[in-house]
């Protein structure tokens, strides 16, 4: 890539979704650990990113994403019950890492990998929601761009790195990244940084469905 092309962002900002009583604050990135990403590698959602490059560092924004500019509509069909024998190890549940509103690391046969979140967990199922937790919702991002510069040749061989080893390529974060200080994107409730050392394979799921 041409780094010329590739700018090294961060931000600080708190994220609002729609709530019962208005906005509600869901996250927060703030100056001391900000959301950092290089365009161009698809981290960020792309009207965040198209933003971001154009608001200059030291100035403040507001950037409201609706449901087709940030993770779609919310799809029933996406949630699904599991065999509870993919989730067992050497012949025993995982409960170290299935439990209600886990976040699991997923593989279909085609080798997509996703995440799903725990919302049941019965005898012989374990019902898995595979939507991003931000689908159907509107999001309202209110911060201030910290740094807006070319990334040097160093920053993206790092995170050429990631993308072919470290991080999976796989990352979910509202503004769209994983983990500040090595990925090269953002939080620390990134769904790659997961302490999950293993993938549970779901054999005909098909939907791929990560962003």
């Amino acid at each position: 890539m041409d780094n010329k092309t590739n700018k090294y962002i961060a931000a600080s900002y708190k994220l609002y979704v729609d709530g019962d009583n208005g906005k509600e604050l869901i996250e927060e990135a703030t100056a001391e650990r900000p959301f950092s990403f290089i365009t161009g590698f698809g981290f960020a959602l792309d009207k965040f990113e198209e933003q971001m490059i154009a608001t200059e560092k030291g100035q403040n924004f507001q950037i409201t994403l609706s449901k087709e500019e940030g993770y779609g509509e919310y799809h029933d069909e996406l949630v699904l019950d599991l065999d509870r024998e993919m989730f067992c190890i050497n012949g025993h549940f995982d409960h170290e890492h299935i439990f209600q509103d886990a976040i699991v690391p997923l593989q279909n046969e085609q080798g997509e990998r996703f995440n799903g979140r725990v919302l049941e967990i019965s005898e012989d199922k374990v019902k898995m929601d595979l939507n991003h937790p931000l689908a159907g919702e509107t999001l309202y991002f209110e911060g201030t761009v910290l740094e807006n510069r070319d990334a040097t040749k160093e920053e993206i061989d790092h995170m050429m790195k990631h993308l072919t080893g470290g991080c999976g390529g796989h990352c979910d974060g509202c503004g769209g990244g994983c983990e500040h200080d090595d990925c090269g994107c953002e939080h620390d409730d990134c769904d790659c940084g997961h302490d999950h050392e293993h993938e549970h394979h779901h054999d005909g799921c098909g939907c791929g469905h990560c962003h």
